[in-house]
């Protein structure tokens, strides 16, 4: 499970990621990227829409695959960046292992990801 500080909490915060973030495609989500500032550790947020998949099961293994993934390298990721993944519809019917590895690939491609 992802740390507390690691994660995007409130409204505005995920509003404002949406709105002036820039975006890193994948295939199996669009990562958007917002750099805040600050020394603070970089902060994480998941949106799987209902229109990926009406079934909650999936929607939510999806996110517990991607926060699982940002778990596994962030003590390697740039502080003072806010990151949302949004789910693409064949993110469903991807294998945990291949979502974390798509993760870390993604945050290199990003430039967060000090390797």
């Amino acid at each position: 499970m992802l740390a507390r500080k690691f994660t995007l909490k409130s409204r505005t915060d995920f509003a404002k990621v949406k709105k002036e973030g820039k975006p890193v495609p994948s295939e199996s989500y669009t990562l958007l990227v917002y750099r805040r500032g600050g020394g603070e550790p970089s902060r994480f947020g998941f949106i799987i829409s209902t229109k990926v998949s009406k079934k909650a099961s999936l929607r939510n293994r999806a996110k517990r695959a991607l926060s699982e993934g940002v778990r596994f390298v962030s003590f390697n990721v740039k502080p003072g960046y806010d990151c949302l993944f949004l789910g693409k519809s064949v993110i469903v019917k991807k294998y945990t292992q291949d979502l974390m590895t798509e993760v870390a690939y993604t945050l290199k491609k990003a430039r967060l990801y000090n390797s």
